[in-house]
């Protein structure tokens, strides 16, 4: 079996299942071998049913001390009770739609029950638990069980058995990380990486298979970086700009004055325009602390000395704001710019008059997405390229741009604030300007974290700010609800069910919609127009909305399972409100009693700095983080978290650094017996075809 075979390969797999392996992005061999699991469940010794507790799954050894009653509560609804007892004590155990279990369970009987413990009216219920055979118990007792992410119609037993076929079948011998770094980073082979991810024996074995497969993901990462660098420092700038007077008049003029920060980074852009080389800058900066006006500076440098400067979003609604906000610039200050925009969703006769006017030359300032990127998008005279917020230009997008003409300036602005010895290593292509700076007039978030008794104050909060014309954002962790509910975590929150939650908690006059990453591209867009537009009052969303949309009416922010997410994210969700003239607020509710998690969660309600709460993100993640934490959108590794794992980064950019010179030594050509040779041709093959620094 080979990595780069189709799923349908492996027995049991037709197109029908391969469809829903599609949802989850798994096509390949490889996909499925490195869709990891996002926890683990571990099966714990049996209990007594007297120290059974609500929100934990446990084992009962228990008598069945009546017959099974079946009752249909409404159309298509029944639920199964009944009564069981050991010599501590007594429950209920409950099924849902599973009236044939009463066929399996008879009165003065023993059976291990094993399932999650609820308390119903006071009175503790085992809720659709497993009757487990005392053998099955045995051999699972201790163990950690992956659990994997899933879609409806494909279980988390359906893709464990796929990957089991998959362990068998691959030929794991092969290591590409040289065995000196294993020995000196202390991680294990391939092999033993993979079988310990998928199904380790103990808790110690899952983390040092982790361990590998973090390093991994980061070396690589990193040696793409290097050679990223080594590009750009050689790029020279055979026509530099000239410094125009015009720009700081522009600064004059404007109702605000610049911060200190905005007016260092301002000339270090400056310099670097007028510099021999090109420009490859990453502005650093903290929600509110004004990168949007450094982007409008620098195009309107680039447009002064008579260039094409190009602006790219994340989204269509992001770069519809933009064009309209230079349109309004240029109304009111008389700048010079010509704008055209250009998206996916224009029409195909609006496409072709964009493309037109930036051939000819006719517009100056191009906004759009990725539409830019396009083979049949050519530029009269493109000088400058901004990407905002998640977009890094990576070797093949350099590229594009390249063979649309004149190299351009690149301008990455990064809302993430990164703590600078991570940033260092993450951007060591671009050189950092860092924002750490508010504007004076910018009323701070006043921010609570609560638990879920909170709940119903908040949905009057949120009905009062909706009453007053304001607009609410609320967040939750999963689209839908998880079909198997596994491990001792709390039922996470889900967009789908909350929606309607919510409709029935507020006033019928509320308009509450829901958006999600697995939408099609339109139904998002649309979504996030009718937002924008006050057409919705209420937006139920994953963190899709992590970026990508400006909406100053909105002043509330609601996160259901705040416990879930990195205190990084959490900060940029954050700062999709507090961006008008009225106070704004985060509601974080958290179903967490931990005391270290409560700690890290205080931190957002005592600070609204976001290096502060990136670098109190990086100190307080602990092992129990793990699997549990949602990572910051700007760095989407499939296991790797920057902040988790800030001392593999480290470690793994010592031996980039370390095969990288090995590899220029050599004269990229390295001999087959070098220790080293196995993994060049790994990244060859592989690695650098699929680092990808917009998204990884």
């Amino acid at each position: 079996m080979q990595l780069n075979e189709p799923i349908t390969a492996l027995k049991g797999i037709g197109d029908k299942t391969a469809a829903l392996y599609h949802k989850l992005n798994i096509f390949t061999v490889d996909d499925l071998i490195r869709h990891y699991p996002r926890d683990y469940e571990e099966w714990r010794d049996i209990v007594k049913i007297g120290e059974l507790r609500a929100n934990q799954v446990n084992a009962v050894r228990a008598m069945v001390i009546s017959a099974p009653q079946t009752i249909h509560v409404r159309k298509n609804m029944t639920i199964t009770t009944v009564r069981v007892k050991d010599d501590s004590g007594a429950c209920d155990i409950t099924y849902f739609n599973m009236p044939y279990i009463k066929n399996s369970l008879q009165a003065g009987r023993q059976y291990i029950f094993r399932g999650r413990v609820i308390l119903k009216n006071n009175r503790i219920t085992i809720d659709q638990p497993k009757i487990v055979s005392p053998h099955e118990f045995a051999q699972n007792v201790n163990k950690l069980a992956p659990i994997y992410p899933t879609t409806k119609g494909l279980t988390i037993a359906a893709i464990t058995k796929a990957i089991h076929l998959v362990t068998d079948a691959l030929d794991f011998d092969a290591d590409y990380i040289p065995e000196s770094m294993r020995r000196s980073c202390g991680l294990p082979d391939l092999k033993t990486a993979m079988l310990g991810i998928h199904f380790p024996e103990d808790r110690n074995k899952m983390l040092a298979a982790r361990k590998r497969i973090v390093f991994e993901e980061f070396l690589f990462f990193i040696v793409s970086v290097m050679f990223l660098k080594d590009m750009t420092t050689q790029e020279i700038n055979d026509a530099p700009m000239m410094r125009i007077d015009a720009c700081q008049d522009f600064i004059d003029r404007l109702p605000y004055a610049l911060t200190g920060a905005q007016k260092r980074v301002w000339a270090e852009i400056e310099s670097d325009l007028c510099s021999t080389h090109l420009m490859n800058r990453l502005v650093q900066g903290d929600v509110g602390s004004g990168k949007t006006i450094i982007a409008v500076l620098a195009m309107f440098m680039c447009v002064m000395n008579h260039h094409q400067a190009a602006f790219m979003a994340p989204t269509e609604v992001l770069a519809r704001q933009h064009y309209e906000s230079v349109l309004e610039l240029v109304e009111q200050y008389g700048l010079p710019f010509k704008p055209v925009l250009l998206t996916g969703s224009l029409t195909a006769r609006e496409k072709r008059r964009a493309k037109e006017s930036v051939v000819l030359g006719t517009c100056n300032v191009i906004i759009g997405t990725q539409a830019l990127l396009q083979e049949d998008v050519a530029f009269y005279d493109l000088r400058l390229v901004i990407t905002d917020e998640q977009h890094r230009f990576g070797v093949k997008q350099r590229e594009t741009l390249t063979q649309k003409g004149i190299q351009p300036h690149i301008l990455v602005m990064s809302a993430t604030p990164i703590p600078r010895t991570l940033a260092l290593i993450l951007y060591g292509d671009l050189d950092i300007s860092v924002m750490d700076e508010l504007p004076a007039n910018r009323l701070p978030i006043k921010n609570c974290v609560v638990n879920t008794d909170y709940r119903k104050k908040a949905y009057e909060f949120i009905a009062k700010e909706v009453a007053n014309g304001r607009q609410v954002y609320v967040i939750c962790p999963m689209v839908e609800a998880a079909e198997e509910l596994m491990g001792d975590q709390p039922v996470l929150e889900n967009v789908v069910e909350y929606t309607e939650k919510l409709k029935k908690a507020l006033p019928d006059t509320v308009c509450v919609e829901f958006l999600h990453g697995q939408m099609n591209p339109k139904a998002k867009n649309y979504i996030m127009e009718e937002y924008a537009a006050h057409n919705i009052d209420v937006l139920v969303s994953t963190t899709v909305i992590e970026v990508g949309i400006n909406v100053p009416n909105a002043t509330v922010m609601l996160v259901e399972n705040a416990e879930r997410f990195g205190l990084a994210q959490l900060h940029q969700l954050r700062g999709r409100v507090g961006r008008g003239k009225e106070q704004s607020y985060c509601i974080f509710i958290t179903t967490a009693t931990q005391s270290d998690t409560l700690e890290r969660l205080q931190v957002l309600n005592k600070s609204n700095d976001g290096f502060f709460i990136s670098s109190e993100d990086m100190r307080l993640r602990g092992p129990g983080d793990l699997f549990g934490i949602r990572q910051s959108g700007q760095f989407q590794f499939r296991l790797g978290d920057i902040y988790q794992d800030a001392a593999i980064l480290q470690e793994a950019q010592v031996c980039a650094a370390k095969l990288y010179e090995a590899y220029l030594q050599s004269g990229m050509s390295l001999d087959e017996d070098s220790e080293y040779y196995a993994f060049w041709r790994h990244y060859e093959e592989h690695a650098a075809s699929s680092v990808d620094f917009i998204n990884i």
